[in-house]
């Protein structure tokens, strides 16, 4: 989940089913979020739990964009960001894909951030 000018989330999920998707969605999303998605099917319903902002793009009908702000090139930008870093590694052992993802997610929302002044930082107020 991507919060528009802000932060990712990410979580690893056991499936991509609706009643999974739909929880971690109602965990981290106001309900007066407007909500973009892509057409799969895990995110039918949302307007029935409330999220009456929902809006889809359907990139299986060619669509990117629908009307000015309505995309979800934010979150895309993130998985490619992820996929191009995984790349260097030739894959990843399942054990420590969270590490990486996580690891991922820190670097992608502090992007802009020097990364070296944070991590001291967090090692000075959390040392070893």
């Amino acid at each position: 989940m991507l919060k528009r000018d802000g932060n990712v989330y990410v979580q690893v999920v056991p499936n991509a089913k609706a009643v999974t998707l739909q929880a971690i969605i109602r965990g981290h999303a106001d309900i007066e979020s407007m909500i973009y998605t892509d057409g799969w099917a895990g995110y039918n319903r949302l307007v029935s739990l409330g999220y009456e902002k929902h809006f889809r793009v359907e990139h299986g009908k060619d669509e990117f964009s629908k009307g000015g702000g309505n995309h979800i090139n934010g979150i895309e930008s993130f998985w490619s960001f992820l996929k191009h870093r995984l790349l260097k590694f030739r894959g990843v052992n399942p054990n420590t894909f969270e590490l990486h993802l996580r690891e991922t997610e820190f670097r992608f929302n502090h992007r802009s951030d020097d990364l070296y002044k944070i991590l001291l930082k967090l090692l000075r107020n959390n040392p070893l």
